[in-house]
């Protein structure tokens, strides 16, 4: 549950209580797969308790797991935090907890591509129908309510496009429909502190802890925090399809953490200073960073969230050719193509307008020329701008 201290004192308390901690100053790591009872009476209690934090068997999780789960749940206000060894594991067993064969999903036709092909190749081999819309939808959303509909998810800001949706509008539009319906959240781009999703009434918040909790681009993390209405059945839903992560992983979670909050100024910093820059630039079009009015979404940004990611797009002019995309791309000194994101080095990669519409499955994209998504890291701004500004040369 939550308490009154402010945001950067949890991050680098939550979950730090000295059982976890063995009196250091962080967790403990501790790797067990078998846990040893010494009496019946010890066993009874553990089997009991098991899904209470006590230690029963090493897939539940250890004292490693279970501070990491409650500074987790601690931060987002949660009842509790299942933890997974991806982003993606956290958003398809998320679904998967709470959805049967004959049932239907609403999903942001902005999603994450991998989400939508969960849902297009998985799901759909199991009758379970889904329905994309567009992620601006608001309350309207409700037209696409279905009586067999059991999961609404959003993602925002949207992947790639970074559109940012009007949550609290379309909670509570769904809620006035349908109180059932579990609505879950891609809470990956706000580090799940940016953005406080259950405040707002979404179920479950889910991230690719991969990217900002973990922070240094070495680990693979997903966790789902859940409210009280649906952590037993998360909890347990994971756990039977087998979903754990290792004590070093777990770690590894919880020291991010510890210095999330100052990542995250310094990613909001660089971010906004670099968008600021490339929205004047003759070869852009349009610069999609939620900081920014140009962005879909930006006045819901404005009521919503505490603060900036380094995450954003922008939309050049012209459509790159393959002969100017690899000039643009194959030379720049700072900014590195790689997938994923979140920590602290910068990153660069492109999409054509007709590469995006074979992923927006209700609309397509409103610009034709090729789209720029960047991640801003640590390093000096000016050094950036100097890297991209080299790159714009190379394509003018």
């Amino acid at each position: 549950m939550k308490n009154n201290m402010k945001i950067e004192t949890q991050l680098v308390t939550a979950g730090r209580e000295k059982r976890y901690t063995q009196g250091a100053v962080n967790t403990v790591i501790q790797r067990a797969s078998s846990l040893v009872f010494d009496t019946v009476k010890d066993k009874k209690f553990a089997t009991a308790n098991r899904a209470n934090g006590e230690l029963f068997y090493g897939r539940r999780g250890t004292l490693t797991h279970f501070s990491f789960q409650k500074a987790m749940a601690d931060l987002e206000g949660g009842a509790g935090c299942s933890l997974y060894p991806c982003g993606a594991a956290a958003v398809t067993n998320a679904i998967l907890a709470f959805v049967a064969s004959g049932d239907h999903i609403l999903m942001t036709g902005a999603a994450y591509e991998p989400t939508q092909d969960f849902c297009n190749k998985i799901l759909s081999k199991y009758n379970v129908s889904t329905t994309y819309y567009d992620p601006m939808i608001g309350s309207a959303i409700v037209s696409l309510i279905q009586p067999n509909t059991k999961v609404v998810f959003l993602e925002s800001p949207s992947s790639i496009t970074m559109e940012v949706q009007d949550v609290p509008g379309m909670v509570k539009a769904i809620r006035a429909i349908n109180p059932e319906i579990v609505i879950m959240l891609d809470n990956t781009w706000a580090a799940g502190v940016l953005f406080q999703a259950l405040d707002y009434g979404v179920d479950i918040s889910i991230q690719a802890g991969t990217k900002y909790t973990i922070g240094h681009s070495d680990a693979m993390l997903g966790t789902a925090v859940s409210n009280t209405r649906c952590w037993d059945r998360l909890r347990e839903n994971s756990y039977l399809m087998g979903q754990t992560l290792d004590a070093d992983t777990a770690y590894m979670g919880s020291r991010g953490l510890r210095t999330l909050g100052v990542r995250l100024k310094q990613h909001e910093v660089n971010s906004i200073a670099i968008a600021k820059w490339l929205a004047d630039r003759p070869e852009v079009e349009r610069v999609n960073h939620p900081a920014l009015a140009s962005c879909p979404g930006h006045e819901f940004f404005r009521r919503d969230f505490s603060g900036s990611s380094g995450l954003f797009s922008f939309l050049l002019k012209k459509r790159l050719s393959d002969e100017e995309m690899s000039a643009f791309l194959d030379n720049f000194t700072l900014f590195h193509m790689a997938y994923s994101w979140g920590g602290f080095e910068s990153l660069i990669l492109t999409n054509q307008p007709e590469e995006l519409n074979e992923i927006r499955p209700v609309s397509n994209v409103d610009f034709t020329g090729t789209l720029v998504r960047v991640h801003i890291g640590f390093e000096n701004v000016d050094d950036l701008i100097a890297d991209l500004e080299a790159g714009f040369s190379r394509i003018s």
